[in-house]
């Protein structure tokens, strides 16, 4: 109960400190915003709120101006189920790539945020 309860302190504590030090976005003309919104469709993060890697993804993404779909394999029946079933496992955060009709889940955070830099970045 007390671990449980000091959990759930931990990633409000999380939160906040991530909503008060949140990095600028990427500033883009709007036809290169359009571009990166339109390719930005293809994937969704699956994430957990307050888990301290996805946080850290979602940092990058917001740094990035990245409008992705947002995945909560926490409390989402759903979208836990596509996780474990299609991408192999329930682990956070994972980001799903749809190009070509086939689907690839990237685990990790540092390889999740190396592709969106690398993608999207100016």
């Amino acid at each position: 109960m007390l671990i449980k309860a000091l959990r759930i302190g931990l990633g409000q504590l999380i939160i906040f400190i991530d909503f008060i030090t949140r990095p600028r976005k990427l500033k883009r003309t709007i036809e290169a915003q359009a571009a990166v919104e339109q390719a930005a469709s293809s994937l969704s993060l699956y994430q957990f709120h307050a888990c301290p890697f996805c946080v850290k993804v979602r940092r990058n993404l917001h740094r990035l101006n990245l409008p992705l779909t947002l995945c909560d394999a926490k409390n989402d029946a759903q979208a836990r189920s596509e996780l474990e079933q299609q991408g192999g496992k329930i682990k956070v955060p994972c980001l799903r790539i749809e190009e070509n009709g086939q689907s690839t889940w990237l685990y990790e955070s540092k390889a999740i945020i190396a592709y969106l830099d690398q993608r999207f970045a100016a």
